[in-house]
This record gives structure tokens, sequence and C-alpha cells, in this order.
């Protein structure tokens, strides 16, 4: 009997506790999805049966006349911006309420992400913000072109070889893979100084190290949400983004490299010299090289704000460096692979746009000697055209994030709402960038490849909150400049050499995988690869 009543009451006590829970949108005329009882509107995307970008798009077009709605995040309430004018105040004018990521790893736990820039708070995200901004400016990107070109060399000259040796002259790689290798090699380089040549020893320890550290597996997806939803479940699980194998690795090679530099008095332009000046004191702004000017790196180029260029006096620890050096790692490894992957696919699906830019590139080669340069690289105008469009059509991240950091009034969701929706502290803030840039509304056609959107004609028609692909408002990506310069210098060199097209693996008609959280093709990158006539 006793066993029956305390059933009873637990039943009774998580029935309640599930209608509160998930009445918070409804009480004010908040529209939403069904939900499941602790799952939210998670069930799809925890099953696999839909990708992030599908659950969006049926979020955003189901809802198109609601100025905002909701969805829950397993337990937790998020918003989900569809105006433009409410998305422009929450980023740009009212940001001070909406300062913060969410946080989804725990700072004793996993340190390494938790100190990151991508994770820091408050006026500690602001200055050390302020304090790696003049790491991004163009003086800077200038000097690490040549590491970026070298990289490239070696992966032509292994692509060519491929190419002779195969029986056809043509070779079918998944050209993520290629990229990945690129860009794991570049980052090595140009943060820690090391030569690495994953495209010829590609079992290597750092490229292993790299892909596993950059691989957002099921379970960190799963850790994202959950980590978000119930910090206090991930607390007690112990469970972190990073590896321990991957953690001691970033460490040593931080530590020893910064160690071995200054007993040697070894100065080099890479992001190792940057935490050592950053150590000391020594890292300034330089407004006449850093210029937020739309043609430093193209039309996509995130602009840096007054927070970025803001002087800071303050002494950082051993762990907020390696946490920098690491996330650069992990967003410029990931982040340019895939999005110079993507535009390879698109350029193989649109013969006639990968014609006319690789004929750029080789007028552009000839003109300068062979040479690239950070200067020449950005004077590519079609170049800057058909990245900015691949950028549309796949941006690195399918939805933004915003935590509100103290109470927000958000207006009614529609004109028939009972009343104002307040967003409490601690809520969230979804944009949805993946939707809102397949739009028709904003974008014609929106599903067709077409680099004359952003044509020097065409791109001021293009308003700015429709296209984000690295974020909006002071919280954007702060190594906007250094993404978009690698990404035309790989492309650079691999289309002046060869040329990509369809192979029998080839995704056609595009459709996103669904086993991660991370923009990939379903069955891979496949394409055809030979060598330019």
């Amino acid at each position: 009997m006793i066993f029956v009543v305390w059933g009873i009451i637990l039943v009774t006590v998580l029935a309640f506790y599930i209608r509160q829970t998930y009445s918070r949108f409804s009480n004010y005329g908040v529209k939403h999805f069904k939900t499941l009882p602790f799952l939210g509107n998670m069930t799809n995307i925890i099953l696999g049966t839909s990708t992030v970008a599908e659950e969006l798009t049926r979020l955003y077009y189901d809802f198109r006349d609601e100025r905002f709605v909701g969805r829950y995040e397993f337990t937790k309430p998020t918003i989900v911006v569809n105006d433009l004018d409410l998305l422009k105040k929450i980023t740009i004018k009212d940001f001070e309420h909406f300062l913060d990521h969410r946080q989804f790893v725990d700072e004793e736990n996993d340190a390494l992400f938790a100190r990151s820039l991508f994770s820091l708070r408050g006026e500690e995200w602001k200055e050390m913000r302020a304090t790696l901004s003049p790491a991004f400016t163009g003086s800077k990107l200038k000097q690490m072109v040549p590491f970026m070109e070298e990289v490239g060399n070696r992966m032509i000259l292994v692509l060519k070889k491929q190419i002779k040796e195969s029986k056809s002259d043509v070779i079918e790689i998944d050209i993520k893979d290629l990229t990945s290798r690129y860009t794991n090699d570049v980052i090595f380089s140009c943060a820690f100084g090391l030569q690495v040549d994953s495209h010829s020893e590609r079992e290597n320890q750092f490229y292993k190290v790299g892909k596993m550290a950059t691989t957002f597996s099921f379970r960190q997806a799963i850790l994202y949400y959950l980590g978000a939803a119930l910090p206090w479940l991930v607390k007690i699980l112990n469970l972190r983004f990073y590896s321990n194998t991957t953690k001691e690795f970033f460490t040593n090679i931080v530590l020893n490299t910064m160690k071995d530099r200054e007993s040697q008095k070894i100065m080099r332009p890479d992001m190792i010299q940057i935490l050592m000046d950053l150590k000391k004191g020594q890292l300034k702004y330089d407004e006449k090289n850093g210029a937020d000017t739309e043609g430093d790196t193209g039309f996509a180029t995130a602009e840096e704000s007054a927070v970025g260029k803001k002087k800071v006096d303050r002494e950082w620890s051993d762990v907020d460096l390696i946490a920098q050096a690491v996330v650069f790692f992990l967003a410029g490894y990931e982040t340019i692979a895939t999005a110079t992957a993507f535009t390879l696919h698109e350029l193989a699906l649109n013969p006639e746009v990968q014609e006319r830019l690789a004929k750029e590139i080789k007028e552009h080669d000839a003109k300068n000697g062979g040479k690239v340069n950070f200067n020449s690289i950005q004077n590519l105008t079609y170049m800057d055209m058909v990245i900015s469009e691949s950028l549309r059509m796949w941006p690195p991240l399918m939805q933004l994030d915003r935590v509100c950091v103290k109470d927000y009034n958000m207006g009614k969701p529609n004109p028939k709402a009972p009343k104002d929706y307040i967003v409490r502290k601690g809520e969230y803030i979804s944009i949805p960038a993946w939707p809102i840039h397949r739009d028709p509304e904003f974008y014609p056609n929106p599903d067709k490849f077409d680099p004359e959107r952003f044509s020097p004609e065409n791109k001021h028609k293009i308003n700015p909150f429709t296209y984000m692909p690295f974020g909006i408002g002071p919280r954007n990506c702060i190594g906007s400049r250094f993404a978009l310069c690698e990404c035309k210098v790989m492309l650079y060199q691999i289309l002046l050499h060869t040329e990509v097209f369809p192979s029998g693996k080839t995704c056609i008609p595009s459709k996103l995988s669904s086993d991660s959280l991370s923009s990939s093709l379903q069955g891979g990158h496949w394409l055809n690869i030979k060598a330019r006539s």
C-alpha cells in the first residue's frame, strides 16, 4: 500500500512538472510543435530521422508569419527568431541583453573548451575578444599566407602524383578528406609552427589527433544540447567535449613550444607568437592594417565591433592561452574544410561557374608570376562571389545561439497573442541561419547556385541580416578573415592545377547527412578530379 501511495505521488509530481515545463510558451501564445515528455522537440534529431537544417526549416515555414516561435530542447525553452527587425535588435541594439553563447560544458571538467573565446561569458568574453582581436587583422594574415601556400604546394604534388599513377588520369576522392588534411596542416603551421604533411603521411600523429578533436560525433551532438538543458547532469556524469588525450596533446604542444621559443629567442608569425605577445601585453590592435572594410577578405567578412578594439590590461593564465589555441584549431580545421568542400561540390555540379573561376585564377597567376599573396588574392572578384554564394547555401553554422543575461521583453509573437513574452535570464535565443539563407523572399530561386547574387552590381541589394555565415553583431566569428583567406588560397591552388566533376558516388541531389550536427553530405563529398590541361 505504501508503494502504491508513493507511486501515485511520484506520477502526480511528474505530471505537474511536465505540465509546468511545457506550458511556458502556450501561456503567452507562442506557437511551437507538440512535445514529448523530457525530449521536448528533440525526438527527430535524437533518432536521426531529421537533420537540424530540416527541423529549423520546418519550424520556420510552418510559422512563417510569427515574429518568433518556441522550441523545447529537452526541457529547455528556446525562442527561435523569424522577424529580421527583432533579430537586429537582439544582436546589435540590445546586444547587452544577449551577450553570451550557451554553455554546454562544465569549467571544472572541461576547462579547455569552457575557457575558450567561444564559451567565455560577460566581461571575461569582452576582455578576451579585445585581447585576441589584433591577432586577426590583415597585417597578421599577410604573414600567414606563405604558410598556406606551402601546404597547398605539397597537396598539389601528391594529387598530381596520384592522378599520374591512375590508369585513367582521373581519381575519385572524398573532397572533404582532401580539404581537411589541408586545413589540418595549415593550422599546425599557422598556429604552432609545426610542419606537417598529411597528404603524404596520411596516418601521422598530428592528423589523427586533429581528426579526433574536430569530429563532431553523435555523442558530442547530444552533449551540446543536453549540456545546455541539464548542466547539472553533465557535471555529475563528468562529460567532456575533449578527451584527455586531446587535452594533453595540445597542452604539451603550446607550453613546450612557448618554452623553447623563449629560451632560444625564436620569433615566428603564428598563433604561438601571438599568445606569447598576449601574455606579455604586447598585442595591440592595428587600425590601419586591421580596418574592417568589406573588401579586405571579401563580402562575407565579419566586421569587428568596438568591443574588439578596446585596450585591455589583464594577465591570462596558461589554461586560458591553451584554450584559445585549441579553439583556433577547432574552428580553423572544421569550418574551413567544410566550406571549401561544399564550394568544390557546387563547382563540380556547375562546370560553367568552375571554368569562369579557373579562367580568373589562370589570368591572375600569369599576371603575378605564379605568386600568391594576401593582397592579390583579394582582387579575385569572381572568387569572392563564388565563396559568398557557397556560404549562403551551406552556412558553417545552421543556427546562431544567444543566452539572455537579463530579462528582456520580446513583445507579442503575433497580434492575437494575449500578452508580451518576457525572455528570462538564462533562457536561450536561436537564430535560424539555414532557412533564412534559403528563403525565396530574400534569395529568389534559393536552391540554385548563383554567384551573380554577390556581383558588384547586386551585392548591395542583400539585407545584411539575411546573410550570416560568420554570425551577426559583436559576438560574430573573430576568425572570419583567416577562414576566407585560407579558403581562397586553397581553391586557388586546387583549381589552378586540377578540375573537379561528379563521380558515381557524388551526392546528387545534394542532401545533408543526419549522422551528426556538423554539415556534411549524405554518403560523403565524393568527386572525380583530374589534372587541368
